[in-house]
């Protein structure tokens, strides 16, 4: 799903909202992964491992906020 180059003489038809969209999933998923615990999996049970993402994401969402004042 890489769009095509700009100069290329047959553009390649691609969806540009579905593209933005994946874009901006895989950018949370590469912030996530930012910390040493997620990147590794140390937790050895699924519900502690979804407990650390949740903990990650309110981290960055508190992080936006913090940012602007």
């Amino acid at each position: 799903m890489i769009p095509a180059k700009a100069n290329r003489k047959e553009p390649i038809p691609h969806d540009t909202v579905t593209y933005a969209l994946r874009n901006r999933i895989e950018r949370c998923f590469a912030k996530l992964k930012c910390s040493r615990r997620l990147a590794t999996r140390y937790d050895k049970t699924s519900a502690s491992y979804l407990g650390f993402i949740h903990i990650a994401a309110v981290r960055l969402w508190t992080n936006q906020f913090v940012n602007r004042a």
